[in-house]
């Protein structure tokens, strides 16, 4: 009978298989059924719509185009997180060139591209535009390497564009180009456009024009040079369409008519008319100021057109931005703030008496980043007003590292959210007892990352280490999936973390631990582990070493500031000679200890050939001792 079943699943149709693949949206249940056998392994592949590359270099773009020719969205990731913290030699690679070289070759149906630590050239961005006529949403986090130039060619080609999403993203800027002019007048399709991160202003006409031809616009992100005004003009065309919106500049309240003549709604005419005014004025003559008490009403009024402006946003549900905000603007944000469920204040430097405030009327919120000026007492109000809370980031304001939320923040976030499942939260200090409570209040967490900006700190009320903290943390919540610790702590925590941490997939670790016995009961306990990220760690070859076993389904794990030596990368690629072992030594005080190591599996037949000079590869476990002695210094893409 069991043969019977197994042979009904062989010769199960393959036309048949791949309609019943299509309700299969899961990347990791599509991973299991390509694994049954040969002819569901082509029939997965075949079918396959939807791609997702966690690692650029896990894979060749040959081998992509060849086993999925109808792969219409892509999603591809770079860079190492630590590229964010400018840890990465310059040019370290993930270029996304290649890919849409290759994927335009193969002619395949490309319709959506979703890049994340991607290197983007213009070069690539132009490609992409005139090489998929069906081409309609990209979204381009925390890359680099293009500029407007490329934007332009996006918005100029293609012609079915539904979304153009910058995030975090360093945009260089040539002044020549107007990107935002370049979509022709046919665009009607948008959904989304965000462009938060560029630094220059982009042409308001013409974005106000893209603005009004695109109606069912759900999605709208300005950067800091929109003034306030130009945002209220948009909101006339889109508000009440809209369920995301990234403010622009929220200053400037008495320039809300635009410094000109005042048209419908308290817009600003178009400039023809102004000159009209100005040619049958024969002599200026300057206005009388008005009286402090008619400014404190024109200026109450001008609030709220704003307010009422906003409030026509009836279906907005997450807001950001709010650039360089003035206090009475703020005021007319309080209606929309009602039904919000994401709040990302990130980059909006509010005195903490206006954001206590603005937080007290957002009572819906599932979703909340801020700066931590917020304080103890903004946090305490978090609680006892976003009961439906899920999401908390917390965000150090001073950037030399002067952190003001505290224990008391944790303590009163874990009280108040018990639905809370990720938090990440910078402090400066930080006690056991608060984290063993996060813990047992919010038993859902699935995300825990808590950075104290002062390396080695312990717990500040007993001086003892945040093992016990840390362990809780991994006992209670039992669906734990990404973990980032610090402060004090030894190889306690760790062997905690390996007992109790079933789950967990990324786990990051800085100036942490006492020896090797820590990172091998994390490999010994934590079967699911995916990412590893550790810095500063006391960990050398043993610990290394110690990982043979996890490194098979691991996506990667990467080392700076470690003790391991590069005798010790050569043995681990000499066991697993299937893995790119990639190292970078740039000290002299120690000419045998790496200063940096990535490791991470991959199917392809050869170590990837676009490092830079800095970047050292071993493949298949030759050692390579001319590399020690200094002889090697031109060998830079060699693989070893």
């Amino acid at each position: 009978m069991r043969g019977f079943a197994r042979d009904m699943v062989y010769e199960f149709p393959d036309d048949i298989l791949e309609h019943v693949l299509v309700f299969l949206s899961s990347h990791r249940d599509r991973n299991s059924v390509s694994l049954v056998c040969k002819s569901w392994y082509k029939a997965e592949a075949a079918s396959r719509a939807n791609l997702f590359i966690g690692n650029c270099y896990s894979v060749s773009p040959e081998l992509v185009a060849r086993r999925f020719p109808k792969v219409r969205s892509l999603t591809l990731k770079g860079k190492p997180r630590f590229a964010d913290f400018n840890l990465l030699p310059p040019h370290w690679g993930a270029y996304l060139l290649p890919w849409i070289v290759t994927f335009a070759h193969a002619s395949l149906p490309l319709e959506e591209l979703r890049l994340k630590r991607m290197c983007v050239s213009d070069e690539a961005l132009d490609l992409l535009a005139t090489s998929f006529p069906g081409f309609r949403v990209i979204v381009l986090n925390n890359c680099d390497g293009f500029s407007t130039k490329g934007l332009a060619s996006i918005a100029r080609n293609c012609r079915n564009l539904q979304e153009l999403n910058l995030q975090e993203s360093l945009v260089e800027d040539h002044s020549s180009v107007d990107w935002i002019s370049a979509f022709p007048d046919s665009t009607t399709s948008l959904l989304a456009l965000h462009f938060s991160c560029l630094d220059a202003a982009v042409d308001f006409d013409a974005l106000d024009a893209l603005v009004a031809r695109n109606p069912q616009l759900r999605s709208l992100g300005l950067n800091k040079k929109v003034a306030l005004w130009q945002l209220q003009k948009l909101l006339h065309r889109c508000g009440p369409q809209l369920t995301d919106l990234g403010t622009g500049s929220m200053s400037g309240i008495g320039n809300l008519n635009g410094g000109g003549a005042v048209g419908v709604g308290g817009l600003p005419l178009p400039l023809p008319q102004q000159l009209q005014a100005q040619m049958q004025v024969q002599v200026q003559v300057q206005p009388p100021q008005p009286a402090p008490e008619q400014q404190e009403m024109i200026q109450w009024e001008r609030i709220q057109d704003l307010g009422a402006c906003l409030s026509s946003c009836t279906k907005l549900q997450s807001l950001s931005g709010i650039w360089e905000a003035e206090p009475p603007c703020l005021i007319a944000l309080y209606p929309v703030c009602l039904n919000l469920l994401s709040l990302n204040l990130s980059y909006a430097n509010l005195r903490n008496a206006d954001l206590l405030q603005l937080l007290s009327h957002c009572h819906k919120l599932q979703r909340l980043w801020l700066q931590d000026n917020v304080e103890d007492a903004g946090l305490r109000i978090v609680a006892n007003t976003c009961k439906d809370l899920r999401e908390l980031r917390v965000f150090p304001a001073d950037h030399e590292g002067v952190g003001v939320v505290t224990e008391q923040g944790l303590l009163a976030i874990s009280e108040g959210c018990a639905n809370l499942s990720s938090i990440l939260y910078f402090c400066r200090r930080m006690t056991n007892s608060a984290i063993t409570a996060m813990s047992r209040a919010c038993s859902k967490m699935r995300r825990f990352r808590l950075c104290i900006i002062t390396t080695r700190q312990p717990d500040h009320v007993t001086g003892e280490p945040l093992d016990e903290g840390f362990g809780a943390i991994v006992k209670n919540c039992k669906e734990l999936k990404r973990l980032a610790v610090s402060g004090l702590l030894t190889d306690r925590a760790f062997q905690y973390i390996g007992e109790f941490g079933k789950n967990v997939e990324t786990l990051s670790v800085a100036f942490a631990a006492d020896s090797d016995v820590g990172l091998e009961a994390v490999f010994r306990g934590c079967t699911k582990i995916r990412k590893l990220e550790i810095r500063d760690c006391p960990f050398g070859d043993r610990a290394l070493l110690a990982g043979l076993e996890r490194y098979e389904t691991m996506r990667f794990l990467w080392l700076s500031g470690c003790r391991v030596s590069i005798a010790g990368c050569d043995e681990l690629s000499k066991k697993l000679p299937w893995l790119n072992v990639e190292l970078v030594k740039e000290s002299t005080e120690d000419e045998y200890t790496v200063d940096m190591l990535y490791v991470y599996r991959t199917v392809m037949a050869s170590a990837r050939s676009d490092r830079p000079p800095s970047v050292i590869g071993l493949r298949g476990g030759e050692y390579f001792w001319r590399w020690v002695r200094g002889a090697a210094v031109g060998t830079s893409n060699s693989s070893i």
